[in-house]
């Protein structure tokens, strides 16, 4: 399983844009992922194939950044090979990289709110999603937030059942909150994702599935 996950660039957003349309066909208008890349609330995360390369005509170069304050931070702690490790090799490939899934959280107070986790068809029900739903709540444990939330389609019970594995509990009920059919979303959140029994818990799930992938385990977060 060589996946591996880091912070999303300008240069993924061609390919963003096409695992978007794949998971969310109904949604319109789409995010625009360049303005959500320069938004200080907002940040995203993409699983790569470390086996798979796109050609080069289709990535764009990588511009110079400057971030500064808690986009910084978030930066750091996904530019450090530690966030490399978690399946596969220790750093990632050099190249093309190909990108499978993403991600994103916007910053609320003291929680984080998971505004998407979409992944290609072809790498569903391979274990990337949940490597990045525990990368998530990695990257929110490390930037001290305490409690995560999200909404999610009341129809999309494999969803539901993937967070209420990770500690995630049924809190609300969003009528019609889908503007493409109408459909209820259902409010979701963790308890304080701080605490000890929350952290021993996220750590045996770890494990778990490190196991159920064949693969040792590197923690992302100590």
């Amino acid at each position: 399983m060589p996946y591996y996950v880091r912070m999303m660039r300008r240069e993924d957003i061609a390919q963003i844009a096409e695992i978007d349309r794949e998971a969310f066909p109904t949604q319109w208008p789409p995010p625009n992922y360049r303005r959500e890349l320069e938004n200080r609330l907002a940040h995203y995360i993409v699983a790569c194939d470390e086996a798979k390369k796109v050609e080069e005509s289709e990535v764009e170069a990588t511009p110079v950044e400057d971030f500064s304050g808690l986009t910084a931070k978030v930066r750091r702690l996904f530019n450090h090979n530690r966030f490399f490790r978690f399946f596969g090799n220790e750093v990632p490939p050099s190249g093309k990289e190909y990108v499978v899934g993403f991600a994103g959280i916007w910053i609320m107070a003291d929680e984080a709110h998971i505004t998407n986790i979409a992944l290609r068809e072809l790498y569903r029900r391979r274990g990337v999603g949940e490597l990045l739903l525990i990368s998530i709540i990695d990257q929110a444990t490390e930037l001290s937030f305490r409690f995560i939330t999200l909404e999610v389609r009341a129809s999309n019970t494999a969803a539901q059942s993937l967070y209420h594995k990770y500690g995630f509990t049924q809190v609300g009920l969003r009528r019609g909150y889908y503007t493409d059919n109408g459909e209820n979303a259902v409010l979701m959140t963790t308890e304080n994702i701080t605490s000890a029994v929350f952290q021993a818990q996220l750590q045996q799930l770890k494990q778990a599935h490190s196991r159920k992938c064949g693969v040792p385990l590197y923690k992302i977060a100590q």
